[in-house]
């Protein structure tokens, strides 16, 4: 029974990820919803109390799987610089592949101010971008920079810009080339003199086919 219930759950999350995706968060409906996932909206009541909670629920998964990606590229050794090049280039894939990730941020974006907030995937993605960065910085492996949120600022607008190039339609080979680009200017800016070329601008298999379907 509790697999049977965790399934249905499931399948919610995906169908609300796909409708709020299609439709904007203010414009799909809890039964539209249901009836994407193939349910009726009692069994998505017996769920979710309200969009909010079903909004909330798309943006903790695609988190999950954000910090799954972040784990899997410590535990693989990857270091910190590298993962955050292979960040950027998980997100292109996943904005065009997993309707999850592409849902979280149009969620966030159209629900700023919103009372109470729902859960914010942008912030989520900044965390984790602290913390790479942090753990860059403690190896040495950034220059010294006068400002200190230098480096936070550089990444926070590189992955905004990733989303808004995402939401054009540009196709994701385009994307990619651009995000390989994007990292030979912003690793001159980054690293210090000499060490750019320890790091692979391109993306790799560790970066595309593992964004997580619920």
């Amino acid at each position: 029974m509790q697999a049977r219930s965790e399934r249905t759950r499931r399948r919610l999350v995906r169908a609300g990820a796909q409708m709020f995706n299609r439709s904007g968060y203010a414009s799909a409906t809890l039964g539209q919803i249901a009836a994407a996932a193939g349910l009726t909206k009692g069994a998505l009541y017996f769920h979710f109390a309200s969009k909010d909670g079903l909004a909330d629920a798309v943006q903790e998964q695609a988190h999950t799987v954000l910090r799954d990606f972040v784990r899997r590229q410590w535990a693989a050794g990857v270091p910190p610089v590298q993962a955050l090049i292979d960040m950027t280039h998980w997100l292109a894939w996943a904005l065009h592949e997993d309707p999850v990730i592409r849902a979280s941020f149009r969620i966030t974006n159209e629900c700023v101010g919103r009372q109470p907030p729902v859960t914010d995937f942008h912030q989520a993605w900044i965390v984790e971008v602290l913390r790479l960065i942090d753990r860059a910085r403690e190896a040495g492996a950034l220059r010294e920079h006068t400002s200190a949120d230098g480096p936070e600022t550089l990444l926070s607008a590189a992955v905004c810009g990733i989303g808004v190039l995402s939401g054009t339609g540009m196709p994701y080979p385009e994307l990619r080339r651009r995000v390989g680009a994007l990292w030979d200017s912003l690793l001159t800016a980054l690293v210090p003199a000499g060490h750019t070329g320890r790091y692979d601008v391109r993306a790799s298999a560790l970066t595309t086919g593992f964004a997580g379907a619920v």
